[in-house]
């Protein structure tokens, strides 16, 4: 590049480095002033978009690369929305997102096509095309609600259902209409259209979970597996598109596909936010407004009507459907609010519409030009109408957001959650397993502010080497900046002692250490020995949640997690802090939970799942002699976790001293996690009464004490996720 194109500065600009600078600093500025008015910054940047674009000052040309990265950051939007689901509440709630998603379609459609054929005296088919485009939207205003960290709030999975519902649809009408236009519309059409939409959609929810799940099992690379997860959400936009539909639906479907491999916890799903929202979709919404031509509209009453009617019939409609929901769903008027806001912006669908209809010509008048099936006054209407709709969306999603995000943080302020300052100690030994450590200690721990991991490596005090200080150096570095990845602190410690048992035991003193995660060799069983030894030392000395786990595979990749709790485990003091981990693991990573237990085990983990819903399976069981029977329906990607105890409190069964001898002959092959809870008086055995009733004995109180401890962890999640972006 010569020095002359260097400083050409001839409008539009051509330096890349120049307009990609621009760029970037409108994405920077943009949304920094905004916020201090509390105005959405999606509105500045498609305002920004209008302003820098070919229709305002033309210091941007909307070209390929700007058309490039809008798509990616469109795609991106449908494909974190269905990533970030809730999918538990999402089944729970799939009649009524269904419900929604007809009254968020018909409802538009049928107003519009009656508003386009009598008042703007289009025809039939012009007028069913302009209802197709006002009942479809996009979900340009999800960020804002993942921000807000209420994106599992039940009426955000309901609008991502209905829109998506609502998206195909509209696309059915759409490829219908061009079909009757070009003559194609018959028999062949529709078994074509159905039958590459369902091959699609089988590879995408089938296939793809599978190489995935292979990938991240040979792969450990985290700039591979973004890339490789990038390159599934493009291939399954493709898949879409070659069979009739929108690139949109089919990141959508990828999303749900991913939904159980990408945990939200973990460094993947991290970068894949990061990258999303710091880049590729400001870029789609700056793209969106380099197509608003307000010039358009000077001196053209026709157009300013056309625009009007349009953005008129798409907000109404749209607020009255979210209204019917709200009325016939039970929902309160701030989810109303979300589910309005999230379902009123158009863009994708609604200009792939616009642009069809525009492009087909159906005739000639008098003078020679062309008679489109929508004219002009349309295509600029329905940009116009993109702007408001995206406005007045942000400000109702916002809204709505906010008071949702508030209501159900108003327990973060509760003492006794607070100053419950969770750390949990993971010994680090081999540095091939730290990876998986850290990951299992970021899954199951508790978003609160103050939570922390605690990375601690022993040397021998009697051996002094400063080889060994060294290479202990380098593993805390490495598990901390794992750790740093997924926005999470560790703590290193690096600790001379006499032995593990005494190194572990004063950290935990003084640390204040809640839990512990001892990691196990990869190939390596567990003996008996190491048992006794974990046993009559940590165990005994140690009165924290202690989990013990070999990680064979990345706990991404895991499918299903199959749980042994003993009888009396609810009459531990430990059982509604075991319980909570294990559920943070079923809710960050979306693998199921399989549990087995007693009947009231089973009735008591049933209830707390009612208010609390993951996904869960609940199994009635008591042959705890024989239970290798089970071991029958283990599969690969199964992962067993056992909830043991000490020898002599009330969940102790005698099966428990075999458990290392059934793990090393029948289990090699699977991950597993052996749980020791909390029990009262293991410091000192005198304080114990086998006799006396656990705080937890009746089930009554035991689930509303865990119901609201559940309530508040997953509040404090929205909360702790909201404050760091």
């Amino acid at each position: 590049m010569g020095i002359t194109e260097i400083f050409n500065l001839a409008l539009p600009l051509t330096n890349p480095v120049l307009i990609f600078s621009l760029i970037l600093f409108i994405i920077l500025f943009i949304p920094l002033i905004l916020n201090r008015f509390s105005i959405p910054s999606l509105i500045g940047l498609i305002i920004a978009g209008a302003v820098i674009g070919p229709f305002g000052f033309n210091l941007i040309a909307r070209d390929s690369s700007i058309e490039l990265f809008g798509t990616v950051g469109l795609l991106y939007i449908m494909f974190i929305s269905s990533l970030e689901m809730d999918m538990p509440e999402f089944k729970k709630n799939s009649v009524k997102s269904i419900i929604f998603g007809c009254y968020t379609f018909f409802l538009p459609m049928i107003l519009t096509i009656a508003a386009g054929r009598f008042l703007l005296q289009y025809s039939w088919m012009s007028s069913i095309l302009l209802g197709s485009m006002i009942a479809s939207n996009t979900l340009i205003t999800y960020p804002i609600v993942s921000k807000l960290g209420i994106s599992k709030n039940r009426s955000v999975n309901i609008s991502i259902g209905g829109t998506i519902l609502a998206t195909i649809g509209a696309l059915l009408v759409l490829a219908v209409i061009v079909a009757m236009n070009t003559g194609e519309l018959s028999g062949r059409f529709w078994f074509r259209i159905t039958t590459s939409f369902i091959i699609s959609s089988l590879i995408i929810f089938l296939v793809f979970p599978l190489v995935c799940r292979w990938f991240f099992k040979k792969f450990d690379d985290s700039v591979s597996q973004y890339i490789f997860v990038l390159g599934l959400v493009f291939l399954g936009a493709y898949l879409a598109e070659i069979s009739g539909f929108a690139p949109i639906v089919g990141a959508f479907f990828v999303g749900i596909a991913l939904n159980r491999l990408i945990p939200q916890t973990s460094a993947l799903m991290n970068r894949i936010e990061f990258v999303g929202n710091a880049l590729f979709i400001p870029f789609f919404l700056i793209g969106v407004g380099m197509l608003i031509n307000f010039r358009a509209f000077i001196g053209s009453f026709e157009a300013i009507y056309v625009a009007a009617m349009m953005a008129i019939l798409a907000i109404v409609s749209k607020y009255v459907a979210a209204w019917l929901a709200q009325k016939s769903l039970g929902f309160n008027r701030d989810e109303r609010s979300v589910m309005f806001g999230l379902t009123n912006a158009q863009a994708a669908a609604t200009l792939a519409a616009v642009l069809v209809g525009y492009n087909v010509i159906l005739g000639y008048d008098e003078a020679g030009n062309p008679l489109r099936m929508l004219d002009e006054n349309v295509l600029n209407g329905t940009v116009l109408m993109i702007l408001i709709t995206c406005t007045i969306a942000s400000f109702a999603t916002q809204k709505g957001a906010i008071n949702i995000a508030a209501s159900e943080s108003n327990v973060d302020d509760s003492p006794d959650v607070n100053e419950v300052q969770e750390r949990i100690l993971i010994p680090l030994s081999y540095p091939e397993n730290v990876e998986e450590l850290v990951n299992l200690g970021v899954t199951v721990k508790s978003p609160q502010k103050h939570s922390k991991l605690v990375g601690l490596n022993i040397l021998d005090s009697a051996k002094p080497s400063a080889a060994n200080e060294k290479t202990a150096q380098k593993l805390m570095l490495k598990a901390t900046k794992i750790a740093a990845s997924t926005d999470s602190e560790l703590i290193p410690v690096i600790r001379y002692d006499t032995n593990l048992v005494n190194g572990v035991t004063n950290v935990v003193s003084e640390h204040k250490i809640t839990d512990i995660i001892i990691g196990l060799h990869q190939k390596k069983g567990i003996s008996d020995s190491f048992l006794g030894t974990l046993g009559l030392g940590i165990l005994q000395r140690c009165n924290t949640t202690t989990m013990i786990y070999r990680p064979l595979q990345p706990i991404s990749t895991i499918n299903r997690n199959i749980i042994f709790v003993p009888d009396n485990a609810e009459k531990e003091l430990g059982f509604p802090f075991w319980l909570v981990k294990v559920w943070n693991i079923g809710k960050n990573t979306g693998a199921k939970l399989v549990f087995y237990g007693s009947q009231r085990i089973v009735n008591f983990l049933s209830a707390i799942n009612e208010n609390n819903p993951i996904d869960a399976e609940f199994n009635f069981f008591d042959d705890w002699d024989d239970f290798l029977i089970l071991g029958r329906e283990m599969k690969s990607n199964d992962m067993l976790i056992f909830i043991l105890s000490r020898k002599d409190y009330p969940s102790y069964a005698s099966y428990m001293a075999k458990i290392s001898t059934y793990l090393n002959k029948y289990f090699l092959g699977n991950n597993f996690l052996l749980i020791y809870p909390q029990q009262k008086g293991v410091a000192e055995h005198t304080d114990y009464d086998p006799t006396g009733v656990s705080m937890y004995e009746q089930i009554p109180e035991s689930i509303e004490f865990l119901d609201d401890l559940l309530k508040r962890v997953g509040s404090l999640f929205r909360k702790n996720r909201n404050e760091k972006r």
